[in-house]
């Protein structure tokens, strides 16, 4: 298949159209990012987003590998000289893997089976003939015993009949329409069969839902999957399929068997029976369960990439002093102050957990760095210790606030998850070669407050405390899903190119990791970047890279103002002009906001478009951000839910309404963290105050929500608590 029919392949399958595929895939060929082509080639592209981008590229990725595979199975079957047309033709119009693996499954080299070692021993042509079923007299045992070769094993008539009674059954196991078949018989009427392997060894009770678990393939839920795949790995659980033996023995017959008046119509319906039992139902129940985990697994990295999204794109504090505080028990409260500008200040052990339980002391200190440095927010993670901590913040809190009425000072329980890892890594070393790891990760804790993208950049995903079952899934593609969200996230909101880390600028578009240390070395050298332009003077930095990362990067300190909006340099000419034409100053951009809805409203964009040079798309980025420079997309979203008392869950009951902030989001519901140590869950059936049917969690709620929510029910041995939406 040449490139233009990948093409025109694609487009059928996607709907979209054929030049857009093959714009799509030049400007991707090229080099060009996906944030890059969505944002600055929307003429070219139809104006396509990032998802249908990466759509497109997936499916291009996808059906390459396929052309690929397609022409090692021809050569390979071209080699055994046993390429006939009719089967190259086959090969050439699968337009699947399944189809294409199951058309080479003949031809492919095995290890020694039933099958090979009957051909071994001369017994194909009585295979042949009990295959065509074209003999209508004689008895089978006549013909097998011309058949019977002492020297090759085959002593009597039975053992011929035996013998090709296996070459007929990896035949059926390799026919085509039979395997197709089997595998729609599997989807719609499978039953998995979940039984715990040893009930005393799973301590938690982590298996007990599947200890007696009947269900219906085509009903089994991703999460079930990826719970029961993991049970089966860690020798739990036992797992089977079943299907309805009598019935699928008859749908096989019914393609196999074409004359009932051959003399080997027994023979074949032993084959079948044999063939389904040995090979075909071990093999495809093997391939259906890897299908089910596939699609779990997809089903589970979307949902984990999503809440990722949603943790990253949370509102920042951008502009508060920030105390972070790390809680422990036996080795102290680490507690670190960072200014507006996320720089560190100061830090200090507490010790007002148990065993120590030294509040006093703590509380002396904390309120010390609370006068010493304004400081705004107080940030506790929510490990070990938590609880505790947030006691004695909620109590300093109110004493601060008795003494002084109008100071405005909060606190929030934020995620640490991930912390500990950062606080380890080469960066965080780096960074503060003269600290301790913990106080390294309480630092992170504080500034992921500040600004969460910035922040959590640094962290591997996986790490950082969302999603389900994200180690069980494919690798790979959790590896690509998380990389394509994060650059997503870090391109939507821009990039000061003054003030990023490393970490950070590896993720806009046209950088690398390389690159992005060339950046921050090139940036101590010679100070500040004052405009886009300097970025080609980094070693690295050419002119497609240049291209590639200049409109995702932002300089509040450049003389040119367009230096901190999204308008690409390459239409910096075209945004003059049409500033020209308007009358607006665009050495005074910040100071015309109040005038600027007036002078871009009610425009003809079709026309004016043509007048300056650009496409519609491009005219429409440019009237956005000339209406909003600097704009932090971040900025509009409902900042995070900030407390200055604790709650404990021996306060809650039944009925008790609460504010509470979406944690995580699961298949199955979400967690909501209301202010007390464990999080509620507020269960899928319970997400809408109609009591209508949820078919998707993220169309109900998202990391980050605030929300209002009802306890249902508490269970403080257990520290349950469920919730209901209020």
């Amino acid at each position: 298949m040449t490139e233009s029919q990948i093409f025109k392949t694609i487009a059928g399958q996607t709907g979209f159209s054929v030049s857009q595929v093959n714009k799509v895939a030049g400007l991707l060929d090229e080099g060009a990012t996906i944030p890059f082509i969505a944002r600055y080639r929307q003429e070219m592209t139809g104006g396509l987003d990032e998802v249908a981008l990466r759509t497109l590229r997936d499916e291009l990725d996808f059906r390459r590998l396929l052309e690929q595979r397609r022409e090692t199975i021809l050569e390979s079957i071209r080699k055994q000289e046993k390429l006939t047309p009719e089967l190259e033709k086959s090969i050439q119009d699968a337009t699947d893997l399944t189809t294409l693996e199951d058309l080479y499954l003949p031809y492919k080299q095995k290890r020694k089976t039933r099958a090979s070692v009957a051909i071994e021993r001369g017994l194909e042509p009585l295979a042949d003939l009990i295959w065509e079923q074209k003999t209508e007299k004689s008895e089978p045992e006549g013909i097998a015993s011309a058949y019977i070769d002492a020297e090759k094993e085959v002593h009597n008539a039975d053992e011929a009949l035996a013998g090709a009674r296996d070459i007929v059954a990896e035949r059926i196991s390799q026919h085509i329409e039979v395997r197709d078949m089997l595998r729609g018989q599997l989807r719609k009427f499978a039953t998995l069969i979940c039984k715990k392997t040893d009930m005393e060894a799973d301590e938690k009770g982590t298996y007990e839902t599947y200890s007696d678990f009947h269900c219906k393939l085509k009903h089994l839920k991703p999460y079930q999957t990826l719970a029961i795949d993991r049970g089966e790995r860690e020798g739990f659980l036992s797992v089977k399929l079943d299907l309805w033996q009598e019935r699928t023995l008859e749908e096989i017959d019914s393609l196999i068997i074409k004359n009932d008046n051959s003399i080997f119509v027994e023979e074949l319906e032993d084959a079948v029976e044999d063939a389904w039992k040995r090979l075909l139902f071990p093999s495809l129940s093997r391939e259906i369960r890897n299908e089910l985990t596939e699609a779990a697994g997809e089903h589970a990295i979307g949902m984990f990439t999503e809440n990722v999204r949603n943790l990253l794109l949370q509102p920042p504090f951008s502009t508060k002093v920030v105390m972070g505080i790390d809680p422990a028990y036996r080795t102290g409260c680490k507690v670190a102050v960072v200014d507006k500008t996320g720089s560190y200040q100061e830090g200090a052990t507490v010790y007002p957990t148990p065993p120590h339980n030294k509040i006093a002391e703590a509380k002396a200190v904390i309120a010390g760095f609370v006068k010493k440095y304004d400081v705004d927010l107080i940030a506790i993670g929510n490990g070990t210790g938590s609880r505790e901590t947030e006691q004695v913040v909620a109590e300093l809190i109110g004493e601060l606030r008795t003494e002084n009425p109008d100071l405005e000072i909060a606190y929030l329980v934020t995620n640490e998850a991930g912390a500990s890892v950062y606080s380890a890594s080469d960066e965080a070393r780096e960074e503060f070669p003269d600290l301790e790891a913990a106080q390294r990760g309480n630092i992170s804790i504080a500034r992921r407050v500040q600004d969460p993208l910035a922040e959590l950049v640094k962290i591997d995903p996986k790490s950082i405390g969302v999603g389900l079952y994200q180690h069980d899934v494919n690798q790979v593609k959790l590896s690509r899903g998380l990389g394509d969200v994060v650059e997503s996230c870090v391109n939507h909101v821009g990039v000061n190119l003054n003030t990023a880390s490393a970490a950070l600028l590896a993720f806009v578009s046209g950088m690398s990791k390389t690159v992005a240390r060339k950046v921050v070395a090139h940036r101590a050298k010679i100070g500040r970047f004052e405009n886009r332009d300097q970025l080609q003077e980094v070693p690295g930095v050419g002119p497609f890279r240049y291209q590639q990362a200049a409109g995702f990067l932002r300089i509040p300190e450049s003389s040119n103002p367009l230096d901190n909006t999204a308008i690409h340099p390459e239409s910096y000419d075209a945004t003059k002009k049409l500033c020209d034409k308007l009358g607006i100053d665009l050495t005074k951009l910040p100071d015309e906001k109040d005038t600027l809805p007036l002078k871009l409203r009610n425009l003809n964009t079709a026309s004016l478009a043509g007048e300056i040079e650009v496409g519609e798309p491009t005219l429409q980025l440019i009237i956005e951000n000339l209406m909003k420079p600097g704009r932090d997309p971040r900025e509009e979203l409902p900042k995070p839910l900030l407390r200055q008392d604790v709650l404990k869950i021996e306060d809650l009951h039944e009925g008790t309404r609460l504010m509470g902030t979406v944690r995580n989001v699961v298949d199955f519901g979400a967690f909501v963290d209301i202010g007390v140590k464990v999080d509620g869950l507020l269960h899928i059936s319970q997400m809408r105050t109609d009591g209508r049917r949820v078919e998707n969690v993220l169309d109900e709620v998202a990391v980050g929500d605030i929300i209002e929510v009802e306890v249902l029910q508490v269970d403080i041995k257990r520290q349950r608590i469920g919730l209901k939406r209020a």
